[in-house]
């Protein structure tokens, strides 16, 4: 008698970030005004994502992966009008805010993997670093 066993991808499966990914985007996005945040949940944990800034104006987009990271504890990264950044990092939400209270464009491109966005907890925010 022959069994299969099936294992679900998870979130240190290394094939699962060797295969090309699913598409996710979402463009022309303006967070509010003044600290209001704009968060990205996408529904499977990342290979990669690429942020661009699109701004017409020079407004300063804070990056981050938890709110308290782009609000409070200074754990984010600033991108210029024009300006992108692409990491190829595993996570499940990204964070936005402006870094002059303007409103600010700005772009997400991701690749999916086939793992269930449950498979971390919190979106790493209890890291040092990140919130």
């Amino acid at each position: 008698m022959t069994t299969t066993n099936y294992l679900k991808p998870g979130i240190g499966n290394g094939a699962s970030y060797q295969v090309s990914a699913i598409p996710w985007a979402s463009s022309s996005v303006a967070p509010a005004s003044g600290s209001a945040t704009t968060k990205f949940s996408f529904p499977q944990v990342t290979r990669f994502f690429t942020v661009k800034n699109i701004n017409p104006t020079d407004v300063p987009l804070r990056v981050g992966f938890s709110q308290n990271g782009v609000t409070t504890n200074g754990n984010y990264f600033l991108l210029a009008s024009g300006e992108s950044y692409s990491g190829e990092l595993k996570i499940i939400d990204l964070h936005f805010m402006s870094h002059t209270g303007d409103p600010v464009e700005f772009s997400v491109v991701a690749g999916l993997t086939n793992i269930n966005r449950n498979e971390i907890s919190n979106n790493w925010s209890g890291s040092v670093g990140v919130g």
